[in-house]
């Protein structure tokens, strides 16, 4: 499966610089605001040590890991979801995808110019978070204008739907966003077909100065004060520097350049992990001589689904699942000597699939 992830801020917070550093395309950075015109799709290998201990292990002729892509989307203005700036085109590009990335600048640089006219991390996610909010507001109060008719009729189910799309409104109006508003899960269907705004989970990301990449700043402090109100997560990274270590093609070299700074892995990798956890994702791996694969999948799926995202017919026909665990193939060095060693399970359909289990498939359709 993947995951799409919308990179999503004011202009000039470092935004498209970030993604020119992630990934495999390229957007124009420039000093002012809508540089980004269309959004730049760029496609970004997952990091995981595992596959390598699996390449050695199995030594196979290719070694494919997961992706997950990032969209660097136009720089947002006060006024979006009345169609200011790029507006219009701003909202039905984050409508698309499956989480939103909010880069918010945490940096002083008198040479690069605010469109508020002054730093303040609070403004800049409060902006977004209204423009947003404002548009989830008008699809709730359409669908509310229709429901209020079928409710009058008596429709028992039409009363319940037209209270929980009250409870957002409500919510919305007071300055939350949909994530944020109490109601049970259940009852987040009746507000499915909207496509939210703001219901999509959301990882902050801090861009600070080289001089704040270990211990942060107040900028920070302040952003992670207000994050925690909703529970999401904020990632510290220097985009600057995740510009220069997108330039090495040595590993070793590129980890020297990490060291310098007294980082133990770059904002990449922990920007990635942070997408991960905030839509539930885990991996497993298929490995033959032919081919060691990474999959992604939701936790909590189990074996078919899991087997679904390699074929559909695998899911269709699934008989069941062959899984060894990572710790025991590393011990045994082989699918062959796991198999002597009793380490292989068998497993059926009500499996639910671990992070970093080793899979083999029977199917038959």
């Amino acid at each position: 499966m993947a995951l799409q992830c919308g990179i999503v801020g004011l202009p000039n917070v470092g935004k498209s610089t970030l993604f020119n550093a992630i990934s495999s395309a390229k957007a124009e950075a420039a000093n002012y605001p809508f540089c980004t015109i269309e959004p730049n799709v760029g496609v970004v290998t997952v990091p995981d040590g595992r596959l390598k201990v699996l390449e050695e292990l199995v030594n196979p002729q290719r070694v494919l890991p997961t992706v997950i892509e990032f969209v660097d989307i136009a720089g947002l203005v006060k006024g979006a979801s009345k169609g200011e700036g790029l507006g219009n085109k701003f909202l039905a590009n984050i409508r698309e995808v499956d989480a939103i990335v909010h880069v918010i600048r945490c940096f002083d640089d008198e040479n690069i110019v605010h469109v508020a006219g002054g730093i303040d991390p609070l403004f800049d996610k409060e902006v977004i978070d209204e423009e947003l909010q404002l548009k989830d507001l008008e699809s709730i109060e359409k669908k509310i204008l229709k429901g209020e008719k079928i409710a009058k009729s008596g429709d028992a189910k039409a009363r319940k739907e037209l209270e929980i799309l009250k409870a957002f409104r409500d919510g919305l109006i007071s300055g939350k966003n949909a994530r944020s508003i109490d109601v049970e899960k259940e009852d987040l269907e009746a507000v499915r077909d909207l496509h939210l705004l703001t219901i999509k989970p959301v990882l902050y990301v801090a861009n600070v100065d080289e001089g704040s990449i270990l211990t942060g700043n107040a900028y920070v402090d302040r952003l992670r004060e207000k994050a925690l109100e909703e529970n999401a997560e904020v990632i510290v990274l220097c985009a600057a520097i995740e510009a220069q270590i997108a330039e090495f093609e040595d590993l070793e070299e590129k980890q020297m350049f990490l060291e310098e700074y007294g980082l133990e892995e770059s904002g990449l990798n922990k920007l990635i992990a942070g997408a991960y956890n905030l839509l539930n994702l885990i991996t497993y791996f298929t490995a033959g001589v032919q081919e060691v694969r990474a999959w992604t999948i939701q936790k909590g799926w189990k074996a078919p689904a899991a087997a679904g995202v390699i074929h559909t017919d695998f899911e269709k026909g699934f008989i069941k699942a062959e899984v060894i665990k990572l710790d025991d193939y590393k011990q045994f060095k082989s699918e062959a000597a796991c198999r002597d060693n009793g380490k292989i399970a068998i497993e059926g359909k009500e499996y639910v699939v671990q992070d970093g289990d080793i899979m083999h498939f029977r199917f038959n359709v």
